[in-house]
């Protein structure tokens, strides 16, 4: 509820449920409606455990770790001309980029499909957990990093 946002770094103190709650509330149908998202996240934390039998927040957190990705780009002008620059990406920023991505993911599956986000956003936290390439957050984490290398 805000409580966070008025001191550097305190969003750090917010646990890792919360935060991704906070992101599924994008601007949109969703944005503003937090106790909408805590239901859609409560019943994808159901879906996963029945679906791998292991405690749902172990498995977002491992998404999160497989999400976040390790170098970024940013860009340098120098007389007119912009160049990237491949940078390591502080701890935090990581794990907001991996929340976003994963919540982005699950919003755009459930996009134009006859499945829930509920469903979609448990495929997600499924797949980014196991590092498979057809997770939307792992496949964005991938684009991003060579990016980075091939600006180095």
């Amino acid at each position: 509820m805000g409580r966070h946002e008025h001191g550097r770094f305190r969003k750090a103190e917010v646990n890792i449920v919360e935060r991704f709650v906070n992101n599924l509330m994008r601007p949109g149908r969703a944005s503003g409606k937090k106790e909408r998202a805590v239901n859609v996240v409560r019943n994808a934390f159901e879906i996963v455990s029945l679906r791998t039998g292991q405690n749902p927040v172990s498995v977002l957190v491992k998404a999160v770790e497989n999400c976040a990705p390790c170098e970024d780009t940013t860009r340098l002008s120098y007389g007119g001309i912009v160049y990237h620059m491949a940078v390591d990406v502080a701890p935090q920023r990581r794990v907001d980029v991996a929340m976003r991505l994963l919540t982005e993911g699950a919003r755009k599956a459930s996009l134009y499909n006859p499945r829930t986000l509920e469903e979609c956003l448990a495929e997600e936290l499924i797949l980014a957990a196991g590092r498979d390439v057809k997770s939307y957050a792992v496949s964005k984490r991938n684009e991003i990093e060579r990016v980075a290398r091939s600006s180095r």
